[in-house]
């Protein structure tokens, strides 16, 4: 008996969810296929029902990794907790973000890596960087929207940034004090 459409849909979504976590984890070319499929508990050959190509995986892994801010603002538009720019800061720069990258941003765990992946990939990712900046430059509402964009994109970028760095290396104290003057900075007025 075969698959059920919502079988697939199902397990297709299980792949991609492990998919992201262990390309933020090992990076782009450090998961292979039969080692993803092994842990979905499925077969190497069942991949291709589910993807046309890695590249598609890719695409896919890293999409569902973005989007986080805006789930937290719609949560909190819900009744969530509050959003604001400080909070964004702290939670980014947060040692358990940094010692966390599955779960965490896909631009500082793999921006280098995307940069040199395929058109649909790096699509996605511009998209997700161009939304990300809008919601950074409406905390708080600024009625300059030109100053507020140049903060979001030194917000953006110094974020991404400060996290790559902090996992880079294996000094600690180093790793928080990257972290801890990269937020101080930002959230001065």
């Amino acid at each position: 008996m075969g698959y059920s459409k919502a079988q697939k849909a199902r397990t297709h979504k299980r792949i991609v969810a492990i998919a992201s976590k262990r390309f933020r984890e090992k990076g782009l070319a450090g998961l292979g296929i039969a080692e993803l499929m092994k842990e979905a508990g499925l077969t190497v050959g069942g991949f291709y029902k589910h993807f046309d190509s890695r590249d598609e995986l890719v695409a896919e892994g890293v999409s569902s990794a973005f989007g986080d801010w805006q789930r937290r603002v719609d949560a909190a538009a819900s009744g969530g907790p509050p959003v604001s720019y400080a909070k964004l800061i702290d939670d980014y720069l947060s040692d358990a973000h940094r010692r966390n990258p599955g779960v965490g941003c896909a631009f500082s765990a793999l921006a280098p890596e995307i940069a040199r992946s395929d058109k649909r990939t790096r699509a996605l990712t511009s998209e997700q960087v161009r939304k990300d900046i809008d919601l950074l430059a409406g905390l708080p509402p600024d009625k300059n929207k030109r100053a507020a964009r140049s903060r979001a994109i030194l917000t953006f970028s110094a974020l991404v940034g400060a996290m790559a760095l902090a996992r880079a290396g294996s000094d600690e104290s180093l790793s928080r004090e990257i972290l801890k003057t990269v937020g101080e900075l930002l959230k001065k007025p």
